[in-house]
């Protein structure tokens, strides 16, 4: 009889994915983070999303992203919102219990993605990054903050992401059980192909931006296979029926709503237009956004959804049209932004803000830690440059924020680690040469 060769988990990770879980509800409790919030009708518990919640709940269908009455919404990708609604309909709209059930849930993607961060890095730079990856994720107060202050999909989406990574690093290179013939016998085999597909369609209908890196993610593979002499074409056919068979059901109700092709969501003109405008400067401007600025709410219940995403569209198009030389500088202050942190408001007598000197920090020893790995041909190497390339490269034309780095924070995590042990490794080694 075969040995399974499922790679298991040490047990002192799984320890550390409790213990950042039980941090993270009890911070919930500490911190009061389950208040509500009664400005605006409550706009900030979950923004556009808490909104559909809110019509999914009523019973009004996914809807009304601004309240009011706007009609059937793709505003917002489908998963968090239904989720949402969900929790609505059972813990009420808009109140404390609902907050603790949907921030608690947070926390366990959170804590979760701990799993993958530790076999990511276990696969690509061994088992002592592995360890302090692990917890460098599971007990950090930065990953801890995203769970407990923000209603979104910001801690689900790092977890899809990151198992997607694992995925494509096994099917990248399976290894095979003893005495393995065919690849069925292999791990991850066509559980790998079946997997990459599934959790790209739900990556895609929590949060489409991680699209961009498909492409790239999908032909490294091919590549990695092709070297190995391993087919791979079949494997890529499944995974892509099933990828868009996971889509299918929401692209037929778009089609069917608003009967037109619409792409999982239809907000980027409105997105588009808030990073390039006459006022931008490289951020969001956030007074043309219809929740706090009455005349684009009007604007958005006459047009409606489909005909203000267009206008929106257009009046950014024609603003870079005719401010090139503008839309190029502040395209690379939202790169530089991207990876500094947003600029806040500081009192005039502390010249720098320290969170943001934080922020850039950890990217660029992420950063240096790439260019580490791609100089050693460390296993996985481009499949993080990859990432790195192209999942942010939509931002920088429309507006950054820290949240939109998030995402990819478990493989900034790791390529940080490892430039850090790398450097205690060599210091360690000098001394001993001394």
């Amino acid at each position: 009889m075969q040995r399974s060769n499922f790679p298991t988990i040490p047990r002192s990770v799984l320890w550390m994915v409790l213990l950042s879980f039980a941090i993270q509800v009890a911070a919930i409790g500490v911190f009061r983070q389950y208040h509500t919030r009664p400005g605006e009708d409550n706009f900030g518990f979950g923004f556009e999303m808490g909104r559909v919640g809110r019509s999914i709940a009523l019973g009004e269908g996914f809807s009304n992203p601004y309240g009011g009455n706007t009609g059937p919404s793709a505003w917002e990708p489908p998963l968090y919102p239904f989720l949402i609604g969900g929790v609505f309909k059972i813990f009420g709209v808009y109140t404390y219990a609902s907050a603790w059930v949907l921030l608690t849930i947070n926390c366990v993607f959170a804590a979760v993605t701990t799993i993958p961060v530790y076999r990511i890095a276990q696969k690509t730079f061994g088992p002592r990054v592995a360890i302090w990856s692990a917890r460098a994720w599971a007990l950090n107060p930065y990953v801890w903050y995203w769970s407990i202050h923000w209603i979104w999909d910001t801690t689900f989406t790092p977890l899809i992401l990151a198992l997607i990574f694992l995925v494509s690093l096994e099917l990248a290179a399976p290894q095979a059980a003893p005495r393995a013939a065919t690849e069925k016998d292999q791990w991850p085999g066509w559980r790998g192909w079946i997997s990459f597909g599934v959790l790209w369609g739900v990556g895609a209908l929590a949060n489409p931006t991680m699209l961009a890196f498909l492409p790239f993610c999908g032909l490294w593979i091919w590549r990695q296979r092709y070297r190995l002499g391993l087919p791979s074409l079949a494997g890529v056919a499944l995974s892509s029926l099933l990828f868009f068979l996971v889509l299918s059901p929401w692209l037929v109700r778009n089609y069917e709503v608003f009967g037109r092709v619409v792409f999982i969501r239809d907000d980027f003109g409105l997105q588009f237009r808030l990073g390039n405008n006459k006022f931008a400067d490289g951020m969001l401007i956030a007074t043309l956004q219809p929740n706090l600025n009455k005349l684009e709410f009007e604007k958005f219940e006459r047009l409606g959804e489909i005909g203000y995403e267009a206008e929106c569209r257009r009046l950014a198009i024609e603003w870079i049209r005719t401010n090139p030389d503008r839309f190029a500088i502040i395209s690379m202050k939202r790169f530089f932004y991207y990876w500094n942190g947003v600029p806040r408001p500081t009192d005039s007598t502390v010249p720098w803000d320290f969170r943001s000197s934080l922020f850039l920090a950890s990217s660029v020893l992420a950063i240096w830690g790439l260019f580490r790995a791609l100089r050693q041909k460390r296993p996985g190497a481009w499949l993080f440059a990859g990432l790195i390339a192209l999942y942010p490269a939509a931002y920088y034309f429309v507006f950054p924020h820290a949240r939109y780095r998030h995402p990819i924070e478990p493989e900034l995590v790791i390529l940080a680690v490892f430039l850090l042990c790398e450097a205690r490794s060599r210091t360690t080694r000098a001394i001993a040469d001394s």
